[in-house]
């Protein structure tokens, strides 16, 4: 089941495109479809130079030679992938888009992110990669012939429900790109999330214009700002993030806030009072949550 409206939640695409199989009889033109399935899963939906292609195991995917599964692995080994992921991302970050290109999800929790990093401290990167494609999760998602595809953001029986807020980070729409494009850039997006077993909000991806989406980006801790002096009476002090900051009216005037996202901590008392200088001030607010 998908959680909530899937074109508002920018998985509409992946919704609606049914998975795709590699079998005996496949045209030419469907197994070149099923390659280029494979590169956009792979590589994070990337543009891909004629001289980053996988030639020779293209050719030995439609000779029969490969499967779907060994052409996965000669892609994720690929200098293509290497130099996109690993050798120019921090650690946990290539961790983390490993999950979502050959296992279509976030990782669970921090023991997921240590594991695959002692692979990487004992065995190396090629192991690493092995390690996802060989595990039996690959096997009973894919099989050998089944495209890899997103199914992180969609409510199974015994999924982890902060693995599942966590892909939605990772998914930013059908028209993101993992290597360029991303508001994250290179940075890991889940890495203090995963460490602390924190779920974030589900939060659209940004749509044609400011007022339809949301803009998903981790704030700093110098985009925070407190407004009084702590929690009240009521015993509750509240995190508003806040983006798409603009100026109500003006077309093209740059906002006085630097940062795209704002954090507000606000106690209870002051929460409709904050609301509404927001919306004064042209913020948007993304989310509302108690801290304490």
């Amino acid at each position: 089941m998908v959680f909530g409206p899937a074109s508002r939640l920018g998985v509409s695409l992946f919704e609606e495109t049914p998975c795709l199989e590699l079998i005996p009889g496949r045209s030419q033109e469907e197994v070149e479809t099923i390659i280029r399935a494979v590169y956009r899963q792979v590589l994070g939906n990337a543009y891909v130079m004629e001289s980053e292609r996988a030639t020779i195991p293209e050719s030995q995917l439609k000779s029969g030679a490969l499967s779907v599964r060994e052409f996965v692995r000669a892609l994720a080994k690929s200098d293509a992938y290497r130099s996109r992921f690993f050798d120019t991302c921090p650690r946990y970050r290539f961790i983390e888009l490993n999950f979502k290109h050959l296992l279509g999800r976030a990782p669970d929790g921090l023991e997921e992110m240590r594991a695959h990093s002692t692979i990487l401290d004992t065995q190396g990167f090629e192991a690493d990669i092995d390690s996802y494609l060989d595990s039996d999760e690959y096997q009973n998602a894919y099989g050998e012939n089944i495209v890899p595809y997103y199914r992180g953001y969609k409510t199974q029986p015994g999924q982890n429900m902060v693995g599942f807020t966590h892909m939605f980070a990772l998914l930013r729409g059908a028209s993101s790109s993992d290597f360029k494009g991303s508001l994250s850039g290179k940075t890991p997006v889940l890495n203090k999330y995963v460490i602390q077993e924190t779920p974030l909000a589900v939060i659209p991806p940004s749509g044609g214009t400011v007022g339809d989406g949301w803009a998903f980006q981790d704030t700093t801790t110098a985009a925070r700002t407190r407004s009084g002096f702590g929690a009240t009476a009521e015993g509750k002090v509240y995190r508003i993030e806040v983006t798409a900051y603009r100026s109500p009216g003006v077309v093209n005037r740059v906002s006085k806030f630097r940062r795209s996202n704002q954090v507000y901590l606000v106690p209870f008392d002051k929460l409709s009072q904050e609301y509404q200088r927001i919306h004064q001030q042209g913020g948007v607010i993304a989310s509302i949550t108690a801290v304490n």
